[in-house]
């Protein structure tokens, strides 16, 4: 069966949590402190692996991470539609 995400890549993500994290100046621990208190396990290790793509993300954490982040969940997977190209 073929991946719906062709390449390496295990999420989409990846790149978002990342600028949106530093963004508001958050460690990977943090982030993954915030997410415990939603109920929602995930590691600072995996944290670094959603970062880097190589780890696939649930829907229920892909909700907490907008959540933790204070974002919606159309700005984590598409980015912020008025950040300047880079």
């Amino acid at each position: 069966m073929a991946r719906i995400i062709d390449g390496e890549a295990m999420n989409l993500i990846g790149d978002n949590v990342k600028k949106y994290r530093k963004m508001r100046r958050m460690s990977q621990q943090k982030l993954s402190n915030r997410l415990e208190l939603l109920g929602v396990y995930v590691c600072r290790g995996s944290v670094s692996r959603i970062e880097d793509k190589s780890r696939t993300v649930t829907d229920i954490e892909l909700c907490a991470i907008a959540k933790a982040l204070d974002i919606s969940v159309s700005e984590l997977l598409n980015g912020n539609p008025f950040d300047e190209e880079e």
